[in-house]
């Protein structure tokens, strides 16, 4: 007979560093390395890179530090959080949607994940030969991905390790994977830059990178950049606020916050030194979407010495990177079975991972397995890049538009401050915070829903 949620069931964090690298771990991953190069490359360059900048801190670390207070001032997940703070209303009802966030991300960004699974067992195995032309790359992308079998197998291969990580429970499993995996990945990365900066043609994709042409930006630049800020710091679906949920009093929530905002910045800017300079040396065009690192990193690869071996690593230390992130989007729908269904977290993860796993079959099968999945009638897209942009552009960008005004304007920022500055921490931000959240942040992610709703320009 199935028991119900224990303390253990939760968990919380063993040290304040593992939390750290866990909350950035989360931050870290796919978004960072893959999606932030091709988003980057499809709106201009530096340009949108000083408009994500600004996002990031403008936004995304004010809205962080309000989902970590609302997590640590409940001890709970979304839903009963919402319920204790806001009994009678409908603002429990946000937190569902942050459950159905969760496992719709995770729906798709665990696709991209197991591609970069299958590419590890490619570099290692020798796919990829020296002489590898970026014609050559593509091809080989195109068929790696059009293969459902391969897709959806791999697919299911990464929701496993995911909902194995999720199962040992927040500090035997979240937080030891963090630990050791993600300062392996920032070394691999600082090197992998160190390389591609010196490669032929490096000066072109370092000018198109790191100079702003603002003749390039569009209307569209603005939802996307916020969107990608979002995304990337793992905000407005719930993340951040259950890993809230499992701190101590005694962790300093706005030290914490500049930290995993500073490092997740840092990741996605080296991302950016790695794939430029590696894209133009290529002669790939900076927009190629979504493949944009399955296609430029085996050609840079084979320019390296032990190039497969290299090769090989990168990919499995992206796989971790992606774990980092998935493990995190998955414990959003367990903690919510945990808390409100009293579930035992063995029996919410199987559940969680299953539901997940079939709403990620027609992402798995949108990149040429299933014609109409690959070009959707009336949106020029597949499946999955539809996914990524409406959850990953617009439903986070609402997310973060709901926390910053219950945060703001319901639970109150003289709450949230009293939370911020629990045993005696000093919060010298204060001021600046209680006006972002209250103001900038909301009125930000508005003015672009408008934008979005007045022009019809949704994607």
């Amino acid at each position: 007979m199935m028991t119900g949620a224990t303390s253990s069931s939760r968990g919380t964090w063993g040290t304040r560093a593992g939390f750290i690298l866990a909350a950035a771990g989360s931050a870290v991953g796919l978004g960072n390395i893959w999606r932030f190069p091709y988003v980057v490359g499809e709106n201009g360059g530096a340009a949108f890179v000083l408009i994500y900048l600004g996002f990031v801190f403008l936004v995304g670390a004010p809205v962080m530090l309000a989902e970590l207070s609302l997590g640590r001032g409940t001890g709970t997940s979304p839903v009963p959080m919402f319920k204790k703070l806001a009994p009678g209303s409908l603002w429990p009802a946000v937190g569902v949607l942050f459950v159905f966030a969760g496992i719709g991300i995770l729906s798709f960004y665990g696709v991209i994940a197991g591609w970069t699974l299958g590419y590890f067992f490619k570099t290692l195995t020798g796919s990829f030969a020296q002489s590898l032309t970026a014609e050559e790359s593509t091809q080989v992308f195109e068929s790696f991905v059009g293969d459902w079998k391969v897709s959806m197998g791999l697919l299911a291969a990464f929701l496993f390790l995911t909902g194995f990580v999720v199962w040992r429970g927040v500090s035997r499993g979240i937080e030891l994977t963090a630990k050791i995996l993600m300062p392996i990945l920032l070394l691999l990365l600082v090197v992998l830059a160190a390389r591609s900066v010196t490669l032929s043609g490096a000066g072109e994709g370092l000018r198109f990178y790191l100079t702003p042409d603002f003749s390039k930006i569009t209307p569209q630049t603005f939802p996307t950049a916020l969107g990608q800020a979002l995304f990337s710091l793992s905000l407005g679906m719930g993340t951040m606020a259950t890993y809230g949920s499992y701190l101590r009093r005694t962790e300093n929530l706005a030290s914490s916050t500049a930290i995993v905002c500073l490092f997740d910045t840092m990741i996605a800017l080296l991302a950016g030194l790695i794939i430029f300079p590696a894209l133009f040396h290529a002669g790939l065009a900076p927009d190629d979407g979504p493949g944009l690192v399955f296609q430029v990193l085996p050609t840079l690869f084979a320019t390296l010495p032990a190039g497969q071996i290299f090769g090989a690593a990168f990919f499995l230390l992206l796989t971790i990177a992606a774990l980092t992130s998935t493990i995190s989007q998955l414990e959003v729908p367990v903690a919510y079975l945990i808390d409100e269904w009293r579930w035992t977290r063995g029996k919410a993860v199987t559940v969680a991972t299953a539901i997940t796993l079939l709403v990620g079959i027609p992402s798995a099968l949108a990149s040429g397995a299933v014609d109409w999945l690959t070009g959707l009638p009336g949106f020029g897209m597949d499946f999955l890049s539809l996914m990524a942009i409406v959850i990953g552009n617009y439903a986070l960008s609402l997310g973060a538009l709901l926390i910053a005004v219950f945060v703001g304007w319901r639970w109150g920022v003289k709450a949230a401050i009293a939370e911020v500055e629990a045993e005696g921490v000093t919060f010298n931000f204060k001021v600046a915070w209680a006006f972002l959240i209250r103001f900038l942040c909301p009125l930000a992610v508005l003015g672009i829903i408008a934008y979005i709703v007045l022009t019809g320009n949704y994607f």
